[in-house]
């Protein structure tokens, strides 16, 4: 592991990527404890304040865990797919949010990688999956039910719906696409969305997901992409039309 000094980059970054990089080749297994910091500070040459920051870095990425005691230390952390998704999540929201991606880029995006689960959730879900489906469906029709509540709703609806794929690279790929496109999306939508429609469509695809019906899953998901690009268009028609404030 080395790093090169006379780089302007930040040398707690370069030791973080130097580590991350022994992990990701195999160099470092998992569970391996790293050298300390009086160690790495010897190896890389710098001060222990700067390795601190790096394993930090590190900690952060999920990449090491750190324990204390005797046989404590820092560690290679065997990452899961569920422990990813929170980042993956944040990462999404933040691209979106800060780069202005347009509504239909977004939308397009996001049921293209759902509808490649779709089939696969018609033949794969689980029965608590499609209980999940059917109760979010139960609660999406109950009247009063706030605009947040039905977001949060309709997140955790098509979550099962990808879920129920049991594929957990497509279900990781999809984290940041359901949970941080969809809200977004709804909250672009809101004013514009008939409920009863959009619940009408979540229970023909929770329909063929229980038959097994795969055409019939990805032909409603269809449906329900034209009517979200349709709500997309007309709220931003209803705002580009509305007459500013004096």
């Amino acid at each position: 592991m080395k790093i090169d000094p006379k780089s302007k980059a930040d040398l707690s970054a370069q030791i973080a990527k130097s580590i991350r990089d022994s992990i990701i080749s195999g160099d470092m297994d998992v569970d391996e404890r790293l050298p300390s910091e009086a160690e790495l500070a010897d190896q890389f040459d710098v001060s222990r304040p700067t390795v601190r920051e790096a394993l930090k870095r590190l900690a952060a990425q999920n990449l090491i865990r750190t324990q204390r005691g005797a046989t404590g230390g820092a560690f290679v952390r065997r990452l899961s797919y569920e422990d990813a998704y929170a980042n993956h999540i944040t990462t999404s929201t933040l691209l979106l949010s800060m780069n202005a991606v347009d509504f239909e880029t977004a939308c397009e995006a996001r049921y293209a990688l759902e509808r490649a689960c779709a089939p696969l959730s018609a033949l794969r879900r689980t029965p608590d999956q499609l209980a999940t489906m059917r109760a979010e469906i139960h609660r999406q029709a109950q009247p009063g039910l706030s605009d947040e509540s039905f977001c949060d709703s309709d997140v955790a609806f098509h979550r099962a719906l990808v879920d129920g794929a049991g594929n957990p690279v497509l279900s990781y790929q999809l984290a940041g696409a359901v949970e941080a496109m969809q809200p977004l999306m709804n909250m672009i939508t809101f004013t514009e969305r008939n409920r009863e429609m959009i619940v009408g469509l979540h229970a023909r695809i929770a329909d063929a997901v229980d038959a097994q019906d795969a055409l019939a899953a990805d032909a409603a998901l269809a449906e329900l992409t034209e009517y979200t690009l349709s709500l997309g268009e007309a709220a931003m028609n209803a705002r580009t039309q509305k007459t500013p404030s004096s």
